[in-house]
């Protein structure tokens, strides 16, 4: 998986998974993991549907465990989590980097707890599809801005009137609570800013040191929000456990699963499986929190889909294009 450029079509996916699946991409292929015989019957393609099915149903988990420990704690124990499994099996080196390079991590970390704390306010609020679906817009205007071509105005219409139609067709928000959007507008912004400085961060540390390394920046800045808002409820056994769950499904096993998958699928195929999120997001929230959206909604997450996938292939005819005019 490689670190995300600004120059790259947007991976619609859960924020915390985009730096690992980007990391890998630009590894030594010989140290990639070999995939168990299970995993490899999936196929590349199984293997990134399979990650999108978790990280979408870890975040249910997420938003069903925020009664219990808040959405701070809930944010706090995934971080924690993710961040102390990637310690272990990445094991970054701690000498040798420039204080740029511990700048750029340190801020890649601040940028990764805001998008995910804006994120988890943000499902705290509204259904899980929306949430996500309003995420993307960031990702997707850093692409199109970053394209500079005149048919992904296209592409950012179509969003637009996804948004419009969220919007209850421009009568204000009929359904969804106006807190959330913004807070999963605010996590959109974030995750367009976590991609550019995940690029950063991946030119600076080899394979995924730096994401372990800006995930322990993230937890640390996470822990007192989550202390303050469930004290003691972080140290219940069951919460723990829950919330390692919600590690595991939304960050653990997706990274591992796209790592797999992008070590024989293109890039461009992958970020358009990716653009199938809200979907996948629309459908775990149904079945996990009976979240049901009304056929408005719906209509509207399909146009917002349909323009991220509009704009990975811009990008990748784009990058051929390119590729065919060099020597």
């Amino acid at each position: 998986m490689t670190i995300p450029r600004t120059d790259q079509p947007p991976q619609v996916a859960d924020p915390a998974t985009a730096a690992t699946a980007a990391a890998a991409q630009g590894a030594d292929p010989g140290a990639a993991p070999a995939a168990p015989h299970g995993l490899r019957a999936l196929g590349p393609v199984g293997l990134v549907l399979a990650g999108g099915i978790s990280v979408q149903f870890g975040g249910a988990l997420a938003v069903s465990l925020m009664p219990r420990a808040g959405a701070l704690g809930v944010v706090t124990l995934r971080l924690a989590v993710a961040a102390l499994v990637l310690m272990v099996i990445c094991r970054p080196k701690l000498r040798g980097h420039s204080r740029a390079d511990w700048g750029t991590v340190v801020v890649f970390g601040i940028t990764m707890a805001a998008m995910n704390g804006l994120f988890y306010q943000s499902v705290a609020r509204i259904p899980l599809g929306p949430a996500v679906t309003l995420e993307v817009l960031g990702p997707l205007i850093l692409s199109v801005v970053a394209s500079r071509r005149a048919v992904n105005l296209v592409w950012a219409g179509l969003a637009l009137g996804g948004v419009f139609l969220l919007a209850g067709g421009g009568g204000g928000f009929r359904s969804l609570d106006p807190a959330g959007v913004a807070f999963a507008l605010s996590a959109g912004a974030m995750w367009a800013a976590y991609i550019v400085f995940s690029a950063r961060t991946g030119r600076r540390f080899p394979q995924a040191d730096g994401l372990a390394l800006a995930m322990v920046v993230a937890a640390v800045l996470f822990l007192p929000l989550g202390l303050i808002e469930s004290g003691d409820k972080l140290l219940d056994p069951t919460t723990i456990a829950l919330g390692s769950a919600v590690a595991v499904l939304s960050s653990v096993l997706p990274y591992t699963l796209e790592l797999l998958a992008l070590r024989r699928l293109p890039a461009s195929t992958f970020a358009v499986l990716m653009s199938l999120e809200p979907a996948v997001a629309s459908v775990a929230g149904f079945l996990v929190l009976s979240q049901t959206l009304s056929l408005t909604e719906a209509l509207a997450i399909t146009l917002v889909i349909a323009a991220s996938m509009g704009a990975v292939r811009t990008q990748v005819g784009r990058g051929r294009a390119k590729n065919v005019g060099q020597p």
